[in-house]
């Protein structure tokens, strides 16, 4: 059963000169997780997983990034990154290391962040994540994957499962209701660090848990499987009747999974 809802009250902080992000933080003294969204959620996207982790132990971060949710950005402020953001949050928290857990594009931002900034994270988690590998061969794959017609679905039909649609109507109204709005109009995403490859991912060292689910359009098993083979002692979790939403839609899952890994790190 999923746990019951953890609704934290969110405020903002100016992390850099001009960047206020919004952010919620159960506080405490547990080894903190950072949750980070996809880009159709927002922090209010990780409802199913702060209770759960707090039940753990854990203090549970997450915050909006630039164009997402309550964060904003005076004009003018260059781009900068999600991965700088997110250390710069961390820094005014006086947090030194954390367990990072990113969902979809919050994967691409994860695997960023474990390139740029591994002395700062204990482990990390990417889920149905396509981690914006940018080898020549992986982008044409997805495009087989992903042709105009695929994109040009609605997002629910995109990344719900069908078995969670056709199980669930109120959670996927939910969803749906919480995607439309997580994101500004206007956002253009930030860039990152580093240009993601699958060359790059053999240097990591940090702890990597890979999870997907089994109806995952974006990233099906065999695309875990690739990233898997090139990030060494990588963990691998496929949910059943689970899409791009695992977090979402098997939240029980999705937590065990997460606390079972973080456990060991």
């Amino acid at each position: 059963m999923v746990a019951a809802a953890l609704m934290l009250a969110q405020t903002t902080k100016n992390v850099s000169p001009g960047v206020h992000l919004s952010y919620s933080d159960t506080g405490g003294n547990g080894v903190p997780i950072v949750l980070m969204h996809a880009a159709t959620g927002s922090i209010r996207s990780w409802e199913h997983q702060t209770s759960a982790f707090v039940k753990a132990g854990h203090r549970v971060i997450a915050y909006d990034r630039r164009g997402w949710g309550g964060t904003s950005v005076d004009p003018n402020v260059a781009a900068g990154t999600a991965a700088d953001d997110l250390i710069a949050l961390l820094d005014s928290l006086h947090i030194d290391r954390v367990h990072l857990v990113g969902t979809a594009a919050g994967g691409f931002v994860t695997l960023d962040a474990a390139l740029s900034y591994p002395q700062r994270l204990r482990s990390i988690v990417v889920a149905n994540s396509i981690g914006g590998v940018q080898d020549p061969e992986f982008v044409a794959l997805g495009n087989r994957l992903r042709p105009p017609e695929f994109t040009a679905m609605p997002p629910a039909l995109r990344e719900l499962s069908p078995s969670y649609r056709a199980e669930n109507r109120n959670g996927t109204e939910q969803w749906i209701a919480l995607e439309n709005v997580s994101r500004h109009p206007s956002a253009a995403a930030q860039p990152l660090n580093n240009r993601i490859t699958f060359s790059a991912l053999e240097s990591l060292h940090v702890p990597t848990l890979l999870l997907t689910g089994d109806a995952d359009m974006f990233a099906p098993p065999p695309v875990l499987k690739m990233f898997a083979m090139h990030i060494r002692g990588a963990e691998t979790v496929v949910v059943p009747e689970a899409g791009h939403s695992t977090y979402w839609e098997q939240p029980d899952m999705f937590n065990q999974a997460v606390l079972t890994f973080v456990k060991k790190h």
